[in-house]
């Protein structure tokens, strides 16, 4: 995630995040409560947009590819609320990250069994972190309220600097301009932005901090205290998500519309309809198999703005150029047509492999950064060793996300279904 205006490349947050995502698929925390409800219907339809960003932005920065949300925070169990525009839909990740910046409520903060300040870090692939503290908060999404969750207020004021082992020399997005956005909604796979990792000092990925008048060192945090994806925390539709965004031209659109539809099988305008369901691992990975080679690492993230996937000498496409500001970015003379195989296991339990088709095609990426759209279907990049299928794949699929440890007809998360 964050670079800069338009060539911005959103990186996969799933499977770098300090390592901790590698171990979230092993909690199983909060409320317990799984699969298709009795319970009588909800408004369960988000509207997402993908467009140039937050009013904020600065002239001339403007995003590509970035699906946004909004989101309504309240202080808990009152009426004290804040809704807040354009905040980023990334299923690679897990946990709502609100800036500091932007939020006027004032949330209360976790402490730890000391009575300290609990801190949180996110380090993203492309070298920039966030933080700050955690807070407690009511989360409202079209009729959804997920109550009393622990989420991340990024680059708060009168907190205390990121310590070394969070920033890491990285570039903070704990500002509108840093981020290109006014929050970050983490809807993925996992139930907690750690999981069991945190929860022990030995292997401690260092998510977490006690923040103490000597600084912010490493701590363990239970699951409950842990940044949560607010889906599973619905009394309903709590088992997954579908992103569902229209098909677009080759040359791209000025806007997208869509929706995050909560729940899978759950009411009637969720249902599978046929999609191919495939369990992930428990870093999120699934295979995706291209010219006969299987690349495991791969993974389904719409945080990332781009497909990218493998290099240039495997692909025969032409890489943009280190030194262009569309570095890490293809730019193929002409559009150039893929087919991948993604696989992985039935989540039903029956240990079969399933395995789907997936055809894409790769423009020339300084020709799109070059138009007004904010929206494109065949923007990608080099990602060495795997696929990661960004925002482009959402186009035109709906495109499921299980979460661990949640039933629905597919079977139990964490899967993916397209």
């Amino acid at each position: 995630m964050m670079r800069d205006v338009r060539m911005r490349r959103l990186l996969p947050a799933a499977a770098v995040v300090l390592l901790a995502m590698s171990f979230a698929a092993c909690g199983d925390g909060g409320s317990g409560s799984s699969s298709e409800s009795a319970a009588p219907a909800l408004d369960n339809v988000q509207p997402i947009i993908v467009d140039a960003g937050p009013s904020s932005l600065p002239a001339g920065y403007g995003n590509v590819n970035v699906p946004f949300t909004t989101v309504t925070i309240c202080v808990p169990g009152t009426d004290t609320c804040q809704s807040i525009d354009h905040v980023l839909v990334d299923t690679g990740s897990t946990g709502l990250r609100i800036l500091g910046s932007v939020l006027t409520l004032t949330l209360p903060a976790t402490a730890t069994a000391s009575g300290q300040p609990l801190g949180n870090c996110i380090q993203y692939a492309d070298n920039s972190y966030q933080w700050g503290p955690v807070a407690t908060a009511d989360i409202k999404m079209a009729g959804e309220v997920a109550s009393s969750v622990p989420i991340q207020v990024a680059g708060a004021a009168n907190f205390p600097a990121a310590p070394s082992d969070c920033s890491a020399g990285g570039t903070s997005a704990d500002t509108v301009d840093g981020l290109g956005a006014n929050g970050l909604l983490g809807v993925g796979n996992f139930r907690q932005d750690c999981g069991p990792a945190c929860t022990s000092s030995v292997g401690n990925p260092g998510s977490y901090f006690v923040c103490g008048p000597f600084g912010c060192t490493v701590t363990t945090v239970s699951l409950a205290a842990q940044l949560q994806n607010p889906v599973w925390m619905f009394p309903q539709d709590n088992n997954g998500l579908v992103i569902v965004l229209p098909q677009i031209g080759a040359g791209g659109a000025a806007t997208v519309s869509g929706s995050m539809i909560f729940g899978i099988g759950t009411q009637a305008n969720n249902a599978l309809n046929g999609a191919q369901a495939q369990a992930t691992d428990e870093y999120g990975n699934f295979t995706t198999t291209y010219n006969g080679v299987a690349y495991s690492s791969s993974f389904i993230d719409s945080g990332s703005n781009g497909l990218f996937f493998l290099d240039a000498p495997t692909t025969g496409l032409l890489d943009c150029g280190a030194n262009s500001e569309e570095a890490g970015f293809y730019c193929p003379a002409s559009t150039t047509s893929f087919t991948a195989l993604n696989t992985g296991t039935n989540p039903n339990g029956s240990a079969i492999q399933v395995s789907a088709n997936a055809a894409f095609s790769i423009a020339n990426a300084a020709a799109l950064f070059n138009s007004p759209n904010t929206a494109f279907n065949n923007l990608g990049g080099d990602n060495p060793g795997a696929f990661d299928w960004g925002l482009p794949f959402f186009f035109g699929r709906d495109v499921f996300i299980g979460i661990e440890g949640q039933t629905s007809s597919a079977g139990v998360g964490p899967y993916w279904a397209y």
